[in-house]
């Protein structure tokens, strides 16, 4: 009996999950140095190789990583990554909004940054609702919690431009930088003004709140400022389902990946314990993932924890996160043969520098209808000798509907 042609897809992303070696793990990544008996046996049965998602030697973002996987070149498409992260949280934006992406961080008197994620304070909501609703020179802004110390912030008002500096200088013992505009035109000076306005105000909201003595006496960070970065204006593109003829869906804990999936048009599934953090149920969303391949063609599914374990530094932590979701992914070794898995990351992040490098990612296709290699085990420097060689972002989802026997033919 023929095998059936693949028809779905189930795209696991693993944020971050490349790296490099680490001394105390033997001079292997945390990935070669984890135990992963179920990836290595998906490798097994792949095509497997290695991906830069904007290219080599560039270091990218998780937003126009995933931009770039999924067929949006961030030169047509990316204004920012607040409007992604708005996206996914729910908030409805309106014509000349401006979206950020906010930390709630700590600052000292003089604003000079002591954690820029409140010691990632795990919940913010009390935070975000005391800052909700302000109206600066009649400028209304918008915040809404998010994963962890994040947050979605809008400005909705007249005469607004996304044309402005950030305030997040993006690491601890520096002060927290002026909103200035970055053209000549008024709208951007008036909007950094309202901004650098915002900044002042949260500061004397947040750091006088009882939450933040409690956290003060307990000798934890307070959540005292609001880091904004990522100004962006929410643009029009097409939807996923119209670029490639596939109903989609995300499965995510982060805000960001989220918006990403209600960027593109995806649908959201929520999973109960899906955190974004390392207690993360990760099962629970790989049996989520698979459900929904009953009603999607396309399941996006997103897990955050390798990336925020590597920012931290913490090498033995990442290897055991993943091995986690290794044991989880018990669940994906029995697809049907119609359904393509692609796993890969969107880019790697460095336990040594605490930072997204441009170091090459691991991806697999697997699938009986793909021409498998001679890779048996999940790591980056096994799958540099993989049937894929190496490939960019805008090489993975013609190469998806490669499989899918969903590719025109060009000629004759």
């Amino acid at each position: 009996m023929p095998m059936s042609v693949a028809k779905k897809v189930l795209f696991l992303v693993f944020d971050g999950l490349g790296d490099r070696p680490v001394p105390e793990l033997g001079d292997l990544t945390p990935l070669e140095a984890a135990a992963t008996p179920n990836f290595d046996a998906i490798a097994a049965k792949s095509i497997c190789g290695l991906s830069n998602a904007l290219g080599r030697g560039i270091r990218p973002g998780s937003d126009v990583s995933h931009l770039a996987i999924f067929g949006y070149p961030m030169e047509q498409y990316y204004t920012g990554r607040g409007p992604i992260e708005v996206a996914g949280l729910g908030i409805a934006l309106q014509e000349g909004d401006i979206a950020f992406r906010g930390n709630f961080g700590t600052v000292d008197e003089n604003w000079n940054i002591l954690d820029r994620r409140a010691g990632r304070i795990r919940v913010v909501d009390e935070f975000a609702a005391a800052l909700d609703g302000m109206e600066i020179d009649g400028v209304q802004v918008l915040v809404k919690p998010g994963t962890a110390h994040r947050a979605g912030v809008v400005f909705r008002g007249k005469g607004l431009s996304a044309n402005i500096t950030d305030a997040d200088p993006h690491a601890e013992g520096l002060p927290v930088l002026e909103v200035k505009p970055a053209d000549d035109s008024p709208e951007a000076a008036f909007t950094a003004k309202v901004i650098n306005k915002f900044m002042r105000r949260a500061y004397e909201i947040l750091d006088p709140m009882e939450a933040n003595a409690k956290r003060k006496a307990a000798g934890e960070f307070p959540a005292n400022f609001m880091l904004l970065r990522g100004a962006g204006i929410y643009p029009t593109l097409p939807k996923f389902a119209e670029k490639y003829g596939l109903k989609a869906c995300c499965i995510a804990g982060g805000g960001l990946y989220k918006g990403i999936g209600a960027f593109l048009g995806m649908d959201l599934i929520d999973v109960p314990g899906a955190t974004a953090l390392p207690d993360s149920d990760v099962k629970a969303k790989f049996i989520a993932a698979k459900k929904a391949l009953g009603d999607y063609d396309f399941v996006f599914t997103h897990v955050k924890a390798t990336d925020s374990l590597a920012e931290d530094g913490n090498w033995a932590g990442k290897k055991d996160f993943i091995e986690k979701c290794d044991a989880a992914a018990a669940e994906l070794l029995d697809l049907p043969e119609d359904v393509l898995l692609v796993v890969t990351a969107d880019h790697s992040t460095a336990c040594e520098l605490k930072a997204h490098t441009a170091d090459p990612v691991p991806i697999l296709f697997c699938s009986p209808h793909v021409r498998r290699d001679e890779v048996v085990s999940f790591g980056e420097r096994a799958f540099s000798k993989g049937g894929l060689g190496r490939m960019v972002g805008s090489d993975v989802m013609p190469e998806v509907m490669n499989i899918l026997g969903r590719l025109h033919l060009i000629g004759a």
